[in-house]
């Protein structure tokens, strides 16, 4: 399997994405959860990979991300590791993981670069983990920001809803950004805002926006690989458009493979192994001496 090589073939570092919002040259990102998806995305050029926690959903079916945890987190992020060789590869840290103290949150950061391969973490929250985040920068962990709507907090919101929709709302977004962009944090990622306040903070803060829902403004896009592919089980988001049906290629695949099975159409002489001719030659002398033998006990 092979697929366009990406014009510049050297590694993306922290650095190189800085350089990119400088030049006014647009970031791209995708999600991976496997060795197969990060190969496909590495290989296509994409700049960053995210392991993200929305594996919770189309990885392993729960309604929201907030089951997700550590172990899961390091075993995929180890899997997506083995596939990447030019992208940064990101990695969300998990519901709970950084919550409880700012020790945990350092130790389980930690982990993700250590055991799981991940470059840098990525952490939910603006003012409110803007400490936590530069401690965690300071211990020399790159951390990418995550605000607007926060997957980990739909509880607090009452479901996956658009934010910063009222000024004061806006303003705490703005608020939001600033404090990220000064605790260290090298990008930020903007979800479900107004377009009108993404390109506000794009132009406000000195790190990289990328935005998921958060209009074209933005310095860079990212977007759940499985919604990319069409490959989801739930309506689409707004925000999110289908490159390619392949969860309705993969239906009719997988149906003419049943078809083919129950017809006994599958395997065929050419898709089975066969003996040499020698072997075969030998094991029809074998089969004959036995019918001799058969007819001379009867």
């Amino acid at each position: 399997m092979s697929v366009a090589s990406p014009s510049d073939s050297r590694k993306v570092t922290i650095a190189s994405l800085l350089e990119k919002k400088l030049q006014r040259q647009r970031i791209t990102s995708l999600t991976a959860y496997d060795y197969a998806s990060a190969r496909l995305v590495d290989e296509a050029g994409i700049d960053f990979i995210l392991v993200g926690d929305s594996l919770a959903n189309v990885m392993l079916g729960y309604d929201n991300t907030v089951p997700v945890t550590m172990e899961d987190m390091l075993h995929h992020t180890r899997a997506v590791r083995r596939g990447v060789a030019r992208a940064l590869l990101v990695t969300d840290m998990p519901f709970a993981s950084y919550h409880i103290s700012d020790e945990e949150a350092l130790r389980n950061a930690s982990r993700l670069l250590k055991e799981g391969g991940a470059e840098a973490v990525k952490i939910e929250g603006g003012v409110k983990r803007a400490d936590l985040i530069r401690k965690v920068v300071e211990a020399e962990i790159p951390v990418m920001g995550h605000i607007g709507l926060t997957p980990q907090s739909v509880h607090i919101m009452g479901g996956y809803k658009v934010q910063g929709k009222t000024l004061a709302a806006a303003e705490q977004l703005m608020k939001d950004a600033a404090a990220l962009d000064r605790a260290g944090a090298f990008a930020i990622v903007l979800e479900g805002i107004p377009r009108e306040v993404a390109a506000m903070i794009t132009a406000e803060v000195g790190v990289p926006t990328i935005g998921i829902g958060a209009g074209p403004d933005c310095d860079g896009q990212i977007l759940v690989y499985h919604d990319l592919l069409g490959l989801s089980f739930n309506p689409a988001a707004k925000f999110v458009r289908h490159y390619a049906e392949v969860g309705s290629v993969i239906s009719q695949a997988l149906a003419a493979y049943r078809k083919d099975v129950e017809a006994g159409e599958y395997p065929g002489d050419s898709e089975s192994y066969h003996l040499s001719q020698e072997t075969s030659s030998e094991l029809e002398a074998i089969r004959e001496r036995k019918r001799l033998m058969d007819r001379k006990s009867s």
